[in-house]
Formats: C-alpha cells, sequence, structure tokens
C-alpha cells in the first residue's frame, strides 16, 4: 500500500463539446461505505474547482477519471511523429492542448485536434480519416495494450474520435484540465504520491465492473436491480438513484472498487510501469 485515504471518487467524464455534458458524473465513497453521487449539472470546470477545493481542504481522497492521461509515445518514439513541435513529455502534451485550445469554451479541445499536422494522426467525423492515423484500431500507449492483451477490458486508441466506444474526445479535454490543475492535485504516475491530500489517477470502469462480478458484456448498468447486482458482492446496499444510466451508476461502482484496489500494493506497482512509461504515456491503475 502506497498510503491510506479515506475518501474515494470516479469521476465518469465526458468530452462532449457544451459546457454541462450530461455524461459528467461524480461518486463520492467514505472509505467502504455505499458510494454517494453528488447531485449536480457537472460542468468540466465545476469538477476542476471541485478538486481545487479539496486540495486546499487536503481531502485524503483518492479520485478516478475514466479517461486516458496521454497519447501513445512509445511505439513510435513520438506522440505526434512528423510534427517538429510535438511535445516531449505528458505534461507537455497537456500543455499544447491547452494552448492549442484557448479559444475553445468549457474546456473542448477542437484547436488541438483541427491543427492541420495534428489531424492528420486522427481518425474523425464524416469519413475523415488522416494519413498517419495508421488504420485499424489505432495506436495505444503500453498500458491499453496490456488492459488488452492481459483480458481486462477493451482499451482503445485516443486517436480514434468515431464510435459509441471512442474515448479520444473526453481524453483530450481531461488532459486540458490536468494541465489547468498543474501544481495543484498531483496525478499518479507523473508525480509522486503525496503524504497528504487528494492523488488523481487514472481508471477503466471496465475492469471495476468485471471486479464486481459483472461478466464481459454486463458492466452497463442501466437499472436499480443491475447496480444492487454490481455492489452486492462488497457487501453494500445500492443508493437510490434519480437516474439509472451509464455515467452514473459507473461512478459509483468505480468509487466503490477504487476503495478496495487502493488497498492492493502491486496494483501501485504494475510490472510495465518504468520511469520512462510514467513520464511519456502514465498507466491505468488496476491494470496490473
Amino acid at each position: 500500500m502506497t498510503r491510506t485515504f479515506t475518501r474515494f471518487a470516479c469521476i465518469d467524464w465526458s468530452g462532449q463539446a457544451v459546457e454541462r455534458p450530461k455524461g459528467i458524473a461524480v461518486a463520492v465513497a467514505e472509505g467502504r461505505e455505499a458510494p454517494v453521487l453528488l447531485d449536480h449539472a457537472w460542468s468540466r470546470q465545476d469538477v476542476a474547482d471541485w478538486l481545487i477545493e479539496q486540495a486546499a481542504a487536503k481531502v485524503d481522497l483518492l479520485v478516478g477519471f475514466d479517461f486516458s492521461m496521454a497519447l501513445p509515445f512509445l511505439d513510435a518514439g513520438a506522440y505526434l511523429p512528423g510534427w517538429p513541435d510535438s511535445p516531449a513529455d505528458a505534461r507537455a502534451l497537456w500543455a499544447a492542448i491547452d494552448d492549442l485550445s484557448a479559444n475553445d469554451p468549457h474546456l473542448a479541445a477542437g484547436g488541438f485536434v483541427d491543427h492541420p499536422d495534428i489531424a492528420r494522426h486522427f481518425r474523425r467525423h464524416g469519413g475523415l480519416e488522416g494519413d498517419l492515423f495508421g488504420g485499424g484500431m489505432g495506436r495505444m500507449r503500453l498500458t491499453e495494450r496490456a488492459c488488452r492483451e492481459g483480458g481486462h477490458g477493451n482499451a482503445v486508441s485516443c486517436f480514434n474520435l468515431v464510435g459509441a466506444a471512442q474515448v479520444g474526445k473526453s481524453s483530450l479535454t481531461g488532459m486540458r484540465m490536468l494541465h489547468k490543475l498543474a501544481g495543484r492535485v498531483p496525478v499518479w504516475p507523473f508525480d509522486p504520491v503525496p503524504d497528504k491530500g487528494p492523488l488523481i489517477v487514472e481508471l477503466y470502469t471496465s475492469i471495476a465492473a468485471r471486479a464486481a462480478g459483472l461478466g464481459k458484456g454486463r458492466s452497463k448498468m442501466r437499472d436499480a436491480a443491475a447496480l444492487a447486482l454490481a455492489l452486492a458482492g462488497w457487501g453494500i446496499d445500492a443508493p437510490v438513484l434519480a437516474r439509472y444510466d451509464d455515467h452514473a451508476t459507473d461512478a459509483i461502482v468505480g468509487a466503490a472498487w477504487l476503495a478496495r484496489a487502493a488497498e492492493v500494493p502491486g496494483l501501485w506497482h504494475p510490472s510495465g510501469l518504468t520511469d520512462e512509461v510514467a513520464a511519456l504515456e502514465g498507466w491505468t491503475f488496476g491494470v496490473p
């Protein structure tokens, strides 16, 4: 165990280019108690402000986000090979996304994706596929390949911005938010784990759902019975929700799982996580 946390949060994120995406949901658990869904119409800036408040209060909060916190680097020796200004590490990547998207409201990242040199790497709506996308599922980080190869879930490429399963938009907006939080809220494994206060990790809600006993293909919980089944194995009574959608239920199960997974030492020291990987690509907490 790296350190002790008293509160655990899971934030289901969204890349929708509106002020208050319906896909953002925040659930918080006190220790191993049943998570509570925070009733709020969240904006991305609201989430950032909430985290800054937690840091100011030095709350021992472990918070998981379900977006990828970097683009692939190790497979090609660069995030955006062929672009002279391709960032050197993850923090420089976050800064570049924020800088190029400065005119996008609500922490959206359209300016980054629309850059003519960068657009060449993405698969976009309207049948647009950049000549450097690479075909197939697209490029993946080491942790995403480890997730798929280890049977932990069907991780997908951030360079794909098309389809229901895409995570590119949410990841790019998430990285922009991480840049805004730099120096105020540490992010594992890019930063050292602090002795106190909040810490952000990347998680994959399908891993949480499988740990809850939901089999492959049954990870989406859209009613009270499905949520109750997911939490029953942990001896938790499911909270009554005003809405039972993927976002709310994912956040609740993710927070409950995180409270238990944080106590597993091996998850803090996955076999593939070297200093280089930590600085360039990060890691999904829960992928061993």
